[in-house]
């Protein structure tokens, strides 16, 4: 018995620690990441992440792209496919000016995982953007996304680095010549 209760005694430390990293103790996950956020193979260091992809992802579906930009650490970066690089917040949210309306970006993690320090960690999936064109036809990118996350020093989670590229050719498309 009193084994027992040393042993509680010392992980509720562990488990209160845990609880002020995470300020998603009871996320809303949208609807496209509630596959993933309920996995029961997920390590916890990968559910932590993925609920903050799902925080993430919802501020940026209501608050298109200031709300995407205010993920960022001051230091951040952008690397999107065939452009060059944006660095920091200022800059990341001076290009990221789309309203909901207008341009939905939603994404879904496939992978990832937390520093064993855990202070960083890194999210990976898949991307898609919808929007229409000038003559209100329905337009579709998609791809693949790095998210680099970083813990700061007032315990805040941001996006250190996001990096962005054009979905992959078909299966045997990458082989066809002109």
């Amino acid at each position: 018995m009193r084994w027992s209760f040393l042993c509680l005694m010392a992980c509720v430390p562990l488990l209160a620690q845990q609880l002020q990293l995470d300020p998603l103790a009871k996320p809303a996950p949208s609807s496209n990441m509630s596959a993933a956020l309920t996995d029961p193979t997920l390590s916890p260091g990968v559910a932590f992440l993925y609920q903050l992809e799902a925080r993430f992802a919802q501020e940026t579906a209501r608050g298109g792209g200031k709300a995407f930009a205010s993920w960022f650490a001051d230091d951040g970066v952008t690397l999107a496919n065939g452009k060059a690089p944006v660095r920091g917040r200022a800059a990341i949210a001076a290009q990221a000016t789309w309203d909901p309306k207008d341009y939905q970006l939603t994404w879904t993690p496939q992978g990832g995982q937390l520093s064993p320090s855990g202070d960083m960690g890194y999210t990976w999936g898949h991307y898609e953007g919808r929007a229409k064109d000038h003559n209100g036809n329905p337009v579709t990118t998609s791809g693949r996304y790095l998210t680099i996350w970083k813990r700061q020093p007032d315990g805040s989670w941001k996006v250190a680095l996001e990096s962005s590229s054009d979905e992959p050719p078909s299966a045997g498309d990458c082989c066809k010549l002109p």
